[in-house]
Order: C-alpha cells, then sequence, then structure tokens
C-alpha cells in the first residue's frame, strides 16, 4: 500500500475502507509500529500538549511548596487529560532560568501559570510576555489585567464570619497582610469586612510580617495579640498553615482552642485535618479550579476571569 493510504488508515480516516484499515493495523502491530502522535498533532495543527508552571520560592525545596499547589497541579493534569491532552510541567523559581514561550516553540498548546505570589521577580517575567494569542490562564496572579482564575475569596470571608457569630464567638478577627502582591488574601480580608459590618460589628486586623514561612507568619502575629491581650474571641487565618501556626502559638501560652479561641483558615490543607484539634477551614474544589484552568486556556468562549466557589468545612477548631 502507497504511504498516503497506510497514514489515512492509522489516523482514522473515513475514506479509507475498513478491511484496508484492519489490514494496516495488524501489520503495524506484527512489526511494533507505532503512530508519531506528537508529529501527526503538529500537522493537525495541535501539540496535544498542556504546559504547566509552578512558581516556587527561591531556595525552596520541593518539600516546602504549598500542599495545595500539588493539589492543584493533579487537578489541572487530570482536566488536560480529560481532553486528551498530556501535561508539561516545570517548577521555575530563580531568575535567569524562567521559561513560559512552550507556545511559541511549538512546545504545548497553551500555558497555567499557579504558585507563590512571593517570587516577585517570576511574577513580572510571566507578565512581561504576555501578547496577542497567547493562550494562558494564572493561579495566584498579583496582576488583576491577567486572563487568572481564582477562588471566589469575598464570599469565603463573609462565610468564615457568619459560620463564626453563628458558633457563638463575639470578636472573630482576621488574620493575614494586606497591600500584597497576595491579592487573595486582601480579598478575603474584604469579604470578611463587608460580613462583619453586616453584623454590625467593626472589623479587626491582626497583621502578618514576612517570614520564612506562612506558619511561622501565624505564629509570629498570634504570639503578638497574646502579648498585647487583644480582646478577641475567633481568628480567620488568611490560609491554613497561617491558622495552623496559630493554634501553636495559643497552645504554648495554654490559651485553649476552640474554647478560649476559635481558629479558622483557607485551603483546606491535607495536615489541618490532623491538627489538635482539626482545622475548620473554607476551600475551593481543586478538581473544579484544575477544570476552570484548562478550559480557560483550551476554550476560545471561556471566560478570561473567573472564580471558583468554596465552601465550609467544620471541624473541632471552632466547635466550642
Amino acid at each position: 500500500m502507497s504511504q498516503p493510504t497506510v497514514s489515512r488508515a492509522l489516523s482514522g480516516s473515513p475514506a479509507i475502507a475498513e478491511a484496508t484499515r484492519r489490514k494496516v493495523i495488524e501489520a503495524a502491530e506484527a512489526l511494533g509500529y507505532f503512530v508519531d502522535e506528537r508529529a501527526a498533532r503538529l500537522r493537525r495543527g495541535s501539540t496535544g500538549t498542556l504546559a504547566v508552571v509552578v512558581i516556587c520560592r527561591e531556595g525552596d525545596s520541593a518539600a516546602s511548596i504549598n500542599p495545595f499547589a500539588y493539589a492543584l497541579l493533579g487537578s489541572v493534569c487530570v482536566a488536560a487529560s480529560e481532553r486528551g491532552f498530556e501535561t508539561l510541567v516545570s517548577f521555575q523559581a530563580r531568575p535567569g532560568e524562567f521559561f513560559g514561550h512552550h507556545q511559541e516553540q511549538g512546545r504545548a498548546d497553551g500555558l497555567v501559570v499557579i504558585g507563590t505570589t512571593t517570587n516577585q521577580a517570576a511574577w513580572e517575567h510571566f507578565r512581561s510576555l504576555e501578547s496577542e494569542g497567547r493562550r494562558v490562564a494564572y493561579w495566584g496572579s498579583p496582576f488583576d489585567e491577567l486572563d487568572w482564575v481564582r477562588s471566589d475569596n469575598r464570599a469565603a470571608g463573609r462565610l468564615a464570619v457568619e459560620h463564626l457569630l453563628a458558633a457563638g464567638y463575639k470578636r472573630p478577627c482576621f488574620l493575614g497582610a494586606l497591600n500584597t502582591p497576595q491579592v487573595q488574601f486582601t480579598e478575603r480580608y474584604e469579604g470578611y469586612a463587608e460580613g462583619m459590618r453586616a453584623a454590625g460589628l467593626e472589623p479587626c486586623l491582626a497583621p502578618t510580617v514576612n517570614a520564612p514561612t506562612r506558619e511561622e507568619e501565624g505564629r509570629r502575629a498570634a504570639r503578638r495579640l497574646i502579648e498585647r491581650g487583644e480582646d478577641i474571641d475567633a481568628l480567620f487565618a488568611a490560609c491554613d498553615a497561617m491558622a495552623l501556626g496559630a493554634i501553636e502559638a495559643f497552645a504554648a501560652a495554654d490559651i485553649a482552642v476552640p474554647q478560649d479561641i476559635g481558629v479558622m483558615g483557607f485551603d483546606d490543607l491535607v495536615a489541618g485535618r490532623y491538627s489538635r484539634p482539626p482545622l475548620t477551614t473554607i476551600a475551593p474544589d481543586p478538581a473544579e479550579a484544575g477544570t476552570a484552568l484548562v478550559e480557560a486556556v483550551l476554550d476560545d468562549t471561556a471566560a478570561a476571569r473567573r472564580r471558583v466557589p468554596v465552601s465550609l468545612i467544620v471541624r473541632g477548631s471552632t466547635v466550642r
């Protein structure tokens, strides 16, 4: 048979008779021949690959990356696979090694960027690559003009206030930093403040400062609250890691959680399920977030900016 006939038979072309197709497939199996899918996709105008970049803190090991980033990465890979796409994953942290030209080099049909906002150099690099025709979606972007997917953070803040007040707490406070590249933390505070004012209460902020880890940020902020004798009885932390650090600080000061103070976070990290007490949290569905990111890259009709709904997970840290 001619090469074009064999090619069409192996690609499933309807122009080839079924009997001919079977003969070609049988011969290919006997010879151990496999179609070069990458080359075939390129001929069809698609690589069949989606690139994913995970931005990390420079100097961090793989073990110190936010576990939610791993959950989100897995969800993106699953969502891409369900669309028939493979994923090309890289972890990037150091200037001089940043790379995002996968689409331009024909290595992928688009790019998903996720990771920590603390690596400002990395985000500035990927921001500078924006141009017409690029298919990119971002999770955790500090820049509103990019095509991002985010949690419904304001709804999370309101939900936290509603839960804490319903649980009997009277003076819930937000633990986290504002006016930082972590836009999602600020949005959670704004939702918290809306919920407090709707309940006739004044918002309260327990600010964090830079530390080697989010847990340490939470520990230090909680210690300052203890030292100052702040009149609060509950904390909504900007993320689970901060909440877990705060719980450690309260335990060291013999302040009982949840009896003396309630603590809740955001993310639903696995560690929070096994803390003492287990951590109440609010979280987006990682599977839905991964699907939204893949759709934002691959579907021309998908919204450029999209919020992922959140849900409350009640555990012992807020149940008196």
